[in-house]
């Protein structure tokens, strides 16, 4: 290792360190090596930054945030938690598996996890703390089933990830269907189990014309993630004109048929949607240029190397790479790692003849576990601050969660059948 790419490295983990915003380690550190390094003029960061951020792709990150917001503005969500407390609520942790399957599905419209925490949080912690559920069991549950949207379509990390790598994003979003229901089912047992450990009963049973009333209710809600999932997967739509699509569906339902949004909502909604993109495409462009340091330090083809030498088994390549993902996602954001990690991880997966989009939706599941790891745990903190406690307070609750999310993980790698058998690949 050269003595300018360790300065990299360690400005980078210093950074982090104390704390310094994602976008900022990553700018500066790229600086310091450019100061030190003889590779290229200074001017090359703004030029890389406008580069990584030029992608027509990126477009769908701004018009999936706004549509989630529309859809929870417009009344989508409370509509999904009365259908899922209709369904089954009554059972035995009835109101924490009513917060998982309405986070699963919220996480269809909104594509992002804190939204998903913060959209289903406020409808269902007072409810459960009502019930006698410890307010710290349900901070983890919510904080995992709100994870989960960084898997299911249409998340923000699957499209982050697919225009870093050139992946297609619709195949990201077709392939990454099952193992979402299959983190969300598995988060369901746990909440169940300890749920039943400790008497925590669901409500009661709901008649059959309430269900169906329910149902009636939400098919605004139910017909949104077919539209964009469904318009990618028939080639209707392309990701980004997708996002678009949910837009005006979101402003035709929220303001039109259920009329709960007008113009100064749109406003509201149009400022923090440029707030959040601004920070998000931030972290894109820093990122572009400490990627581009890393490829010219050869820092890819160490990767190869170093991981060939280990094993040549692609199973064990790609748990070594897991379990990497793992330690980081305890303390990066999920988009510093995907964009810094993913360039440098590409051609061991050309090595192993690894199909990337396999790879992206397992390295999504695997930031999926990663937001709910302290210290960091993005997803985590805000279920605690929705809830009003300290986040070590869930902590004793939150490893049989991370547990069944890990044991799906693990699965997946050694079954990747379940998620190529779906985009067609081997």
């Amino acid at each position: 290792m050269s003595f300018e790419l360790a300065l990299l490295l360690v400005t980078f983990l210093v950074l982090v360190v104390v704390d310094a915003p994602i976008a900022v380690a990553l700018g500066l550190a790229s600086v310091v090596y450019l100061a030190v390094a003889d590779l290229a003029p200074m001017m090359v960061v703004a030029q890389r930054m406008i580069a990584g951020i030029d992608s027509f792709t990126l477009l769908a990150i701004p018009l999936f945030l706004l549509a989630g917001m529309l859809m929870v503005k417009g009344g989508l969500a409370p509509r999904i938690v009365n259908l899922c407390s209709a369904l089954v609520g009554h059972m035995t942790g009835g109101l924490a598996i009513v917060m998982i399957a309405a986070c699963m599905m919220f996480g269809s419209l909104s594509g992002s996890g804190v939204a998903d925490v913060v959209a289903i949080g406020t409808m269902m912690l007072p409810a459960m703390r009502e019930r006698g559920y410890h307010p710290g069991f349900s901070s983890a549950a919510l904080g995992c089933a709100g994870s989960l949207g960084t898997v299911i379509p249409p998340s923000i990390v699957l499209i982050v990830y697919g225009t870093a790598t050139n992946t297609s994003i619709g195949q990201l979003f077709i392939g990454a269907i099952i193992p979402g229901l299959l983190l969300g089912l598995s988060l369901m047992a746990v909440a169940w189990w300890i749920s039943r450990k400790h008497g925590w009963r669901g409500g009661d049973e709901i008649a059959s014309g309430t269900v169906g009333q329910a149902f009636l209710s939400a098919i605004p809600a139910l017909i949104a993630p077919v539209i964009i999932v469904g318009g990618i997967r028939a080639g209707i739509f392309t990701p980004t004109e997708a996002a678009g699509a949910g837009v005006v569906y979101a402003l035709l339902v929220g303001g039109l048929f259920y009329r709960s949004i007008n113009w100064a909502d749109i406003g509201r909604m149009l400022r923090e949607t440029t707030e959040m993109t601004g920070s998000i495409l931030l972290v894109i462009a820093s990122a572009s240029v400490f990627g581009w340091i890393l490829a010219a330090e050869q820092v890819p083809q160490l990767a190869v190397n170093g991981i060939v030498n280990l094993s040549e088994s692609p199973v064990v390549a790609l748990l070594l790479i897991m379990l990497v993902v793992l330690i980081l996602g305890t303390f990066m954001e999920s988009l510093a790692i995907i964009l810094i990690l993913a360039p440098v991880f590409l051609p061991v997966l050309t090595a192993y003849q690894i199909d990337p989009v396999y790879f992206g939706i397992l390295l999504c599941v695997n930031l999926a576990i990663g937001a709910n790891t302290p210290p960091l745990g993005i997803d985590l903190m805000a279920a605690c601050r929705t809830a009003g406690i300290p986040m070590s307070a869930s902590f004793r609750h939150l490893l049989p969660f991370l547990g069944a999310m890990i044991a799906v993980l693990v699965l997946l790698v050694l079954f990747p059948q379940i998620i190529t058998g779906v985009i067609g690949t081997r």
